[in-house]
């Protein structure tokens, strides 16, 4: 009976203690964050400031070191005033300029597209190419988790068009605000 019973425990050692190492890396070197924030932004296109929410997601590798990628998606509804909204989808590279502990600094250049119904909401509303450098400060508060304040600014070059400016010149929308949220890494 004793002999049985140590062959059984043998057989099963193996399986206890790979049990208990770690693995030395998850995701094979990829990183994956995504979170939501909370942004206040001026619109450039009106006498208010616009709220709303955002989502994003954050990519980086082990190999590029500093630098990932983010994705953003940002609809400022609250409240709009005079039906006044703005909604933009940018997705770009970003780069970390400064790590100390649990504190980072990146910089970010975003591509995409914005969305706009001008104040007041009768004259129209209309989409456009846009392009936003910004910055962002992030700080791990547990593993997992981190907070963030974030602040852009957006140039739309072909808004708000002709139709708007005539008999002048259009030089473009350059919404610019600041956002606050958190993220959670998921691997």
């Amino acid at each position: 009976m004793f002999q049985k019973l140590f062959a059984f425990a043998l057989l099963l050692l193996p399986l206890s203690t790979s049990a208990q190492v770690a693995p030395a890396v998850s995701g094979h070197g990829w990183s994956l964050s995504a979170g939501a924030e909370y942004s206040n932004f001026q619109p450039d296109w009106g006498p208010d400031r616009l709220q709303g929410i955002a989502v994003f997601a954050d990519v980086d590798h082990i190999l590029l070191r500093n630098l990932g990628a983010e994705g953003e998606a940002r609809w400022l509804r609250f409240s709009p005033p005079q039906g006044e909204t703005e909604d933009n989808y940018l997705l770009g590279p970003r780069y970390r300029v400064w790590r100390h502990h649990a504190l980072s600094l990146y910089g970010k250049f975003l591509l995409g597209g914005g969305w706009i119904t001008y104040y007041p909401s009768t004259i129209g509303s209309g989409s456009y190419f846009a392009y936003a450098p910004g910055g962002t400060a992030e700080f791990r508060v547990a593993r997992r988790w981190s907070v963030r304040g974030d602040y852009e600014y957006q140039f739309w070059p072909s808004a708000p068009g002709l139709a708007f400016t005539f008999p002048n010149p259009s030089h473009g929308l350059s919404p610019n605000g600041f956002s606050v949220g958190a993220s959670y890494k998921i691997f």
